[in-house]
């Protein structure tokens, strides 16, 4: 059972729209799982590239 976003009905897993409202339901694919991890690890490295011009740009106090 596939429940829909926006009135949380549950819809079998063949459908494509909700029986209720209408409204797409969310795909559940293998690709969307693959694609979520592959945006995460591309924010990740992003993330820790700027940390790094950071630390190598901002200036440092001198104690």
């Amino acid at each position: 059972m596939i429940r829909c976003l926006y009135c949380q009905r549950d819809n079998l897993v063949s459908a494509s729209d909700c029986e209720g409202c209408g409204m797409p339901l969310p795909a559940r694919s293998v690709q969307a799982g693959e694609r979520r991890q592959r945006r995460f690890l591309w924010f990740c490295i992003g993330l820790a590239l700027f940390c790094a011009l950071m630390i190598l740009w901002l200036p440092r106090s001198i104690a």
